[in-house]
């Protein structure tokens, strides 16, 4: 099929201007039927294989009712005018189908096919309204006055100067993203992030991508190396080219820090990426020292860094070893009398170790607390904030995550806030404001919830805290890693050059939650207590079906647990799983949960996703322009489809998102355990299956336990149950920060 150039304004009169064509797979063209009309709804879209179920309403005199049609439709978006070639099919389950083999994307002839694409949200700043303004201003003339005549705008009613404007620059960019589009596909790749490519790249999007494809893995938000290996593939470039295997190797050390490690070792770094690659090892080795020499990765001994991953962990052994010589600032104390003190006035007795721990937080340079849940670590950073203030001392309180902030505020009555707000992100590309050049006014700093510091935020995080602050700690070892590269906690216990207090003995007022009590015995490597009491906050519902588990997880969320407890089912309830994939995968469980909890309402349509005002949504990387980091939780306000914009509470803000941004956001009904750390909820749901074995650990377990304050509700197989609790054998992070720290200097 040749593809003509989609010169928009060419020839708007009475013509179908081709703006996106893709061959699925090869067919006889004479024997397939052609399809036309506008997209009316997506049904199903797959994000990964780009499999989609549409309903198309088909163009033609008389009434038309829509009809289904399936294939892969990559980047297929409601109120599209598509031409589908293919053959009628009729489903067992869902009965007639349009199987489409071939679709090309066009611009509308009629005056209502116009009415319909332009009020869709397609082009920024027209929705309905405008939409019916403006064509009955000029009808089927309407696509060439916007792309040629965009002054004549202003004739119509309600535009402005500004927003006549707005809508030609809208069509412009669209225009360009149409060819990025047809590039992309002419090369067999999916062109959902057409968008963010011009946003990257421009009018020279498409120039800079052939010149070297694997720039798009290294600039554009979610485009990985095997996209941007596709697309070279396709351009030409030699399996052995030197900018494909410095993007293999570079992409094998993200694929690895992905999995929490810092490094890899030399010769499992090559072999790994010689067979992602399909070339022997020897050129992977002469691109590996091309990386080195150009400074984009370090070998460390038989280990091999990225740069920057290097400069971060050497640079938290060199901060962790420069602040534990450095002498204790704070004022004399008679411990024993701040002790007493302290427990007069905050009316709670402290055991032996929690005085012990107040003890090493005021004499200590440096120092970690560690405990699991109902151990008191909230009640010890309470009294150090107590007895300090009193001192007349500045007090930092700062954790990983806007939740786990908060409850330190509550606890003590002092301000607290996340890492990322404490070190002041200036947004442009400045960096934190924090740094060793201006370093944090304070006199002892106290991070809460530790365990999540992945080696990137400690680094920045070290780098703010003058020599003349104490630090502490606080967190607990025996929950998941952070999701980031490194096991930061874990090394500065192991290094045996920090002071240590561990938290043992369980509050009394504890021991009545059975899900703390069971948590304990899950650390241990001991069955819960399945059997629940009169009373209890833990249940175990016994299933082994996965499907019979889906509905059951679906009944808890919408009726039994709202029923019985109380709990509102989309401000209370977290649904908490090991997997992505499969049916109580948290891709699926989002699917189900958001049709039986948030089924209508104003919603748009991204990277095969619904996202409906109402919804539980998830950041899903660090976004510092917004304000907004991995693992924050929000909840969908508004929808404005005239300017394609999402507004999202987060945090009791409201932090604005450009439709072509929804890829940063995931549906959050259902979050992986790894994702829910530093976060508490009242009432926690956890689907356990023998499938999700690969992932079944005791700290997995034992994480998703602890996240409930209220309620932890179980559904699985007893196997898994007793699989997750037996498996202690965590996979080890590559890293030398322990090392380091054990010999006192980076």
């Amino acid at each position: 099929m040749s593809l003509p150039h989609p010169k928009c304004g060419s020839n708007w009169r009475g013509e179908f201007v081709t703006v996106r064509a893709v061959i699925m797979k090869p067919g006889n063209p004479e024997s397939l039927e052609t399809l036309e009309g506008s997209v009316e709804a997506i049904v199903y879209a797959n994000e990964e294989t780009h499999y989609t179920v549409a309903r198309l309403l088909p163009e033609g005199r008389g009434r038309q009712e829509p009809v289904t049609i399936v294939g892969n439709l990559a980047a297929l978006q409601v109120g599209e005018s598509v031409r589908a070639r293919g053959r009628w099919t009729v489903h067992k389950q869902f009965g007639r189908q349009f199987v489409v083999e071939q679709f090309e994307s066009v611009l509308p002839r009629t005056v209502v096919g116009i009415k319909k694409y332009l009020g869709s949200g397609l082009v920024k700043g027209i929705g309905p309204t405008f939409a019916d303004r403006i064509v009955a201003k000029f009808g089927e003339k309407t696509l060439e006055v916007i792309d040629q005549f965009s002054a004549k705008l202003r004739e119509v009613d309600g535009i402005g100067p500004e927003r006549a404007k707005r809508i030609k620059e809208a069509w412009t960019a669209q225009k360009s993203i149409r060819d990025i589009m047809i590039f992309l596909q002419g090369h067999g790749i999916g062109s959902s992030h057409a968008a963010k490519i011009f946003k990257q790249y421009g009018e020279n999007a498409i120039p800079i991508v052939r010149e070297n494809p694997y720039r798009l893995a290294r600039d554009v938000t979610g485009i990985g190396f095997k996209t941007a290996d596709g697309i070279a593939a396709k351009l030409g470039v030699a399996r052995d080219s030197l900018h494909r295997l410095k993007a293999g190797v570079v992409h094998t050390l993200e694929e690895a820090t992905d999995a929490g490690h810092c490094c890899l070792p030399h010769e499992m770094l090559v072999r790994t990426a010689a067979e992602l690659l399909g070339v022997n090892v020897r050129p992977v080795e002469t691109a590996v020292e091309l990386l080195a020499g150009g400074g984009e990765v370090v070998r460390d001994g038989v280990l091999v860094y990225l740069t920057g991953l290097h400069r971060c962990e050497t640079g938290v052994a060199r901060r962790i070893t420069e602040l534990r010589l450095a002498p204790v600032t704070l004022p004399a104390l008679d411990l024993d009398k701040a002790l007493n003190w302290a427990q007069q006035k905050t009316g709670v007795g402290l055991a032996a170790a929690q005085q012990q721990a107040v003890r090493t937080a005021l004499t200590a340079k440096v120092c970690v607390i560690t405990g699991g849940p109902g151990v008191g670590k909230t009640t010890i950073i309470n009294c150090l904030v107590q007895i300090l203030r009193a001192k007349k001392c500045r007090v930092l309180l700062a954790a990983p995550t806007g939740r786990a902030a908060k409850r330190m505020q509550e606890a003590t009555g002092a301000p607290a806030q996340t890492i990322h707000r404490l070190l002041k992100y200036e947004p442009g590309g400045g960096g934190f404001s924090h740094n060793e050049h201006r370093p944090l006014s304070g006199d002892m700093v106290i991070i809460d919830e530790a365990s999540m510091l992945d080696i990137p935020l400690a680094y920045h995080l070290l780098k703010a805290i003058p020599n003349s602050a104490s630090v502490v700690f606080v967190g607990d070892v025996d929950q998941l890693p952070s999701v980031g590269p490194g096991n930061f906690l874990r090394d500065l216990i192991e290094c045996d050059r920090l002071p240590v207090v561990r938290l043992t003995e369980i509050f009394r007022q504890a021991r009545t939650s059975w899900i703390i009590t069971n948590a304990h015995r899950v650390n241990r490597g001991e069955m819960p207590v399945c059997d629940a009491p009169a009373g209890s906050d833990f249940f175990f519902i016994e299933e082994s079906d996965p499907d019979k588990v889906l509905q059951t997880v679906k009944t808890l969320c919408a009726e039994r647990i709202p029923k019985k407890f109380g709990f509102a089912p989309m401000q209370d309830i977290q649904v908490l799983t090991p997997m992505h994939k499969g049916v109580c995968g948290a891709e699926n469980l989002n699917r189900e949960l958001q049709a039986a909890l948030n089924p209508t309402g104003p919603h748009a349509v991204r990277f095969g996703r619904i996202y409906r005002v109402g919804d539980r949504v998830m950041q899903t990387r660090n976004n510092y322009d917004k304000d907004v980091f991995n693992g924050d939780l929000g909840r969908i306000q508004r929808l404005d489809l005239v300017d394609q914009q999402m507004i999202v509470e987060m945090d009791g803000r409201a932090v604005a998102y450009d439709f072509d941004d929804l890829d940063e956001l995931l549906p959050a009904y259902a979050i992986s355990v790894h994702k829910s750390q530093g976060n508490e909820y009242p009432c926690v749901v956890v689907p356990l299956l023998t499938q999700h074995y690969v992932l079944l650990q005791r700290n997995l377990l034992y994480t998703a336990i602890t996240r409930g304050k209220k309620l932890v509700v179980l559904v699985g197989s007893k196997k898994a149950l007793a699989i997750a609790v037996g498996n202690n054998r965590t996979a080890a992070r590559y890293s030398l920060l322990q090392e380091r720290l054990g010999r006192g200097a980076a």
